[in-house]
Order: C-alpha cells, then structure tokens, then sequence
C-alpha cells in the first residue's frame, strides 16, 4: 500500500520532502507533480524503479526515459552539449520542456535510447519538485504517468493513490498540476526536431 503525502504547493514541509527523499535512496517508486502533470519518478540508479515504471506504462526500450535535474550542473554532467544548444536550452529552461541529447557515461545504459545514445533531461519549474532534487542531490529518473491506453496523465493526487496504490510506494500530492506533459526537444541529430507539442511554448524552436 503506498504511502500518501499532501504538501503545501508553495512551501512544502521539509519532514516530508526530507523522508521522501530518504525512501527514494532505498528504491522506492513515487508519484510526484512537476510542472506539466504528474510524473512517475525512482533513484537514478534503479534496476527495479526502471523495471516497474516500464510494467506501469508499459513501455519498450525505445522509449526515452526522462533525467529530471535540479539545475544546469546537474543537467551538464549528464548530456554533452554544445553552445549552441546550451543557449537554447538555457533560454527555456526551467520549464515544461524535455530536451533529448547525447547522453555521457554518467548515464545508466539501461536509460539509453539502443540505437542513439541519448537521453531526455529537464529542469522543471515547480517549487515541489525543485525541493525534493535539491533534498536528493542528484536528478530523479522520471516518465510521465500516463497509463496504458488512456489519453491523458492523471492530475489528482488522491486518485492516483487509489489506482496505483499497489505499484508504487509513494504519492505526492500538492494540488492539480494540468494535464499537458511536457513539450519534446530532439537536439541529438543535424537539425533540431520538435518531437512532441506539449505545454512548453515550441515557436522558439521552430
């Protein structure tokens, strides 16, 4: 049965967001609001978070988990980016934007795209998410909760609890959070590719 949290949007306890973290480094699997819907999140390093998000989702090794970062140092030790890119991602971010580039070796290979070697980063600009990455001190691997067969991701903490109460360990409510998830950036090949037109505003990139 997972445990159920509702914290304040705006100026989260940190006895919560502190004990949260904590399980988060012992592999729990959490739901958590960002910035553009709820999203399923574990310790980066999860064999079993990885393997229960996918049962979750239902997902196949093609599909481009998300490094969820705290800030651009976090974000840099994880991707190779150039300057170019840099700026255009440093001029959206934080926001509802997911951006897929080259992955480093810090990255998990079981997180990699099979073919490309890359994998999706963002920064979110959501006060809850923002305290509990910086509790935890490295980026939380996330995928939007969005179930099987369903058209939009759930938005109520209380009834993600209900359907998910067996297959994740955690639910972090802080309030409705939208429906849109985030939109998808591709700067890994020779032109930039607007993969997915979600909540970010895209016209910058196009």
């Amino acid at each position: 049965m997972a445990k159920y949290f509702d914290v304040h949007p705006e100026n989260p306890q940190r006895r919560t967001i502190t004990g949260v973290a904590e399980s988060i480094r012992s592999d729990a699997l959490i739901a958590y609001p960002t910035d553009s819907c709820y999203a399923l999140g574990c310790r980066l390093g999860s064999r079993d978070g990885l393997d229960r998000i996918r049962s979750i989702r239902e997902l196949d090794d093609r599909h481009h988990f998300t490094l969820m970062c705290q800030n651009f140092a976090q974000l840099g030790q994880f991707t190779q980016i150039d300057n170019d890119v840099f700026r255009a991602v440093k001029a959206a971010t934080p926001g509802s934007y997911t951006f897929i580039l080259p992955a480093t070796k810090e990255v998990p290979r079981q997180l990699l795209h099979p073919k490309k070697k890359t994998v999706g980063v963002r920064i979110p600009d959501h006060t809850v998410t923002q305290a509990l990455l910086a509790e935890l001190g490295e980026p939380l691997l996330s995928s939007t909760l969005l179930l099987p067969d369903e058209e939009e991701p759930l938005t109520q903490g209380w009834e993600i609890k209900e359907r998910l109460d067996h297959v994740v360990d955690i639910v972090l409510d802080s309030g409705d959070c939208g429906t849109e998830p985030t939109t998808v950036i591709d700067f890994s090949g020779d032109e930039v590719e607007i993969v997915r037109r979600g909540a970010g505003d895209v016209s910058r990139f196009e």
